[in-house]
């Protein structure tokens, strides 16, 4: 029986991922779009009808492009990265399927900490394995804006199960709705951190304006570019979710409501300017997790 359910479950986790990547394509068609008519232009529209099969053209030409190996600076360590760096998108895709599998554990939320704790090790395996001073930098940036707000992500996800009663996602999913009423503080700093964990602006800090380069993906073509293009959409859309089922519950509104934070992705993109990174690191260190903890021992009390 058990054999069964690890089974399951893996077929579940393979379909949610399979899926979720289909959607992935078509979010990043999305994303030009509206930041097109935002910036009043059009976006791609000539690839299929409407330009929907633009996001399938551009992924045959990143796998198809090639590098000499000559000039292909890239060490065992980086692949090995890009490789982690999967594997934590397959570990959001076994989370995400579990909601629905009924094959959830009690603890998480505790799960979903330990999974986020460890992008900041394949940003600074990317960086530092490509032989890039660009790309160390960025990895440095990003990695430590990750481990910044990782701490604000654990105060908030305490605070979750201390306003529930537990860390199980089916009590949140099914029995409790709109917390954002009781903690709208705690919900506005998520909506910080989960752009700041999906490197998204105006917290984008594996990217600098001065260097005028792409990041930490700056020595990456072809398939390992792919892997990370895609990796960083994937958890977008798993914290969209995420935030849903958090803060206002499962049903029709978690839907549509994770719809409505890819969007609010997209949107701060568009009209975000870039913070300043000290100002960012000094904000949560100061304030943000002070804030946290003394909501921590508010609820306990």
């Amino acid at each position: 029986m058990l054999l069964v359910n690890w089974f399951y479950l893996f077929l579940s986790s393979f379909l949610s991922f399979v899926l979720i990547m289909v959607l992935v394509a078509f979010f990043i068609l999305a994303e030009r779009k509206i930041l097109g008519y935002m910036q009043i232009r059009k976006g791609p529209n000539k690839v299929g009808v409407l330009g929907l099969f633009q996001s399938f053209a551009d992924l045959l030409k990143l796998i198809v492009k090639y590098k000499y190996n000559f000039f292909q600076v890239r060490s065992w360590f980086s692949w090995f990265s890009v490789f982690l760096l999967v594997f934590i998108s397959c570990s959001y895709c076994v989370l995400y399927c579990t909601c629905f599998s009924g094959l959830t554990s009690v603890n998480w939320f505790l799960w979903f900490l330990v999974v986020v704790g460890l992008t900041g090790y394949s940003l600074l395996g990317i960086g530092w394995g490509s032989f890039s001073k660009y790309s160390l930098l960025g990895s440095i940036r990003s990695s430590f804006g990750s481990v910044t707000f990782e701490a604000s992500f654990m105060c908030i996800v305490l605070i979750l199960g201390l306003v529930v009663g537990c860390y199980d996602l089916v009590d949140l999913f099914s029995y409790n709705w709109l917390i954002v009423f009781l903690l709208p503080v705690c919900y506005f700093l998520w909506l910080v951190g989960i752009l700041c964990e999906s490197n998204r602006t105006p917290f984008d800090y594996a990217e600098s304006e001065s260097e005028l380069v792409s990041g930490l993906n700056i020595e990456y073509c072809n398939v390992p570019f792919t892997c990370l293009f895609a990796c960083e959409y994937l958890i977008m859309y798993i914290f969209s979710w995420c935030t849903s089922v958090f803060f206002f519950g499962g049903g029709l509104l978690m839907y549509i409501l994770s719809i409505f934070h890819l969007v609010f992705f997209i949107w701060s993109r568009a009209t975000l300017p870039r913070v300043r990174y000290d100002c960012f690191v000094s904000f949560m260190w100061k304030w943000c997790l002070l804030i946290l903890v003394c909501s921590i021992f508010v609820v306990l009390v």
